[in-house]
């Protein structure tokens, strides 16, 4: 059970990044073929792909979260001591995690909502709430990976490791 654990936490976003984008890529490609060849659209295709696209945002700042790869300024944090670039990088944590707190409870009401009048979509006639929970099912990975993100951070201050900056994009 460990490992499927650490496969999940490790490639989760990863495989649900890949899942979502080649759906996107797929239908989008399916759609033009049926558009140019055939002139014939569908609607259930432009909703695939912009629920597609919605979960491909909400789960890929997941990602950034746990990889700290979310857009910074980290010049200054190359001339701090130690202990303050932690606290900015707590700080910064505990922040976002109020932010997403916030969020993921407001987010909610809209599926409540959508459940509770049993909305569905115009082209899939589905009900809607499976494409509403894009916003709660990225804010509650952003919260997983924070808590992660701030545990870590933690563990790495009290063993003297240097803290985890994430991978930088070039170098």
């Amino acid at each position: 059970m460990r490992t499927i654990y650490n496969a999940i936490d490790k490639n989760g976003e990863r495989w649900l990044l890949l899942v979502f984008y080649v759906m996107l890529v797929g239908t989008m490609f399916i759609e033009v073929v049926r558009r140019e060849v055939f002139s014939y659209s569908s609607i259930w295709g432009e909703e695939v792909v912009r629920y597609s696209f919605i979960y491909l945002a909400w789960i890929g700042a997941a990602a950034a979260v746990k990889e700290r790869g979310h857009i910074r300024i980290d010049v200054i944090l190359n001339y701090v001591p130690r202990l303050v670039k932690y606290a900015i990088y707590m700080l910064g944590d505990i922040v976002m995690l109020v932010v997403a707190v916030i969020a993921l409870y407001w987010s909610w009401e809209t599926v409540h909502i959508s459940w509770k009048f049993g909305s569905v979509t115009h082209g899939l006639r589905v009900s809607q709430v499976w494409f509403l929970m894009a916003v709660p099912f990225g804010f509650s990975l952003i919260i997983f990976r924070l808590v992660q993100s701030f545990l870590r951070d933690l563990s790495d201050l009290r063993k003297g490791r240097p803290v985890y900056e994430g991978d930088t994009l070039f170098d």
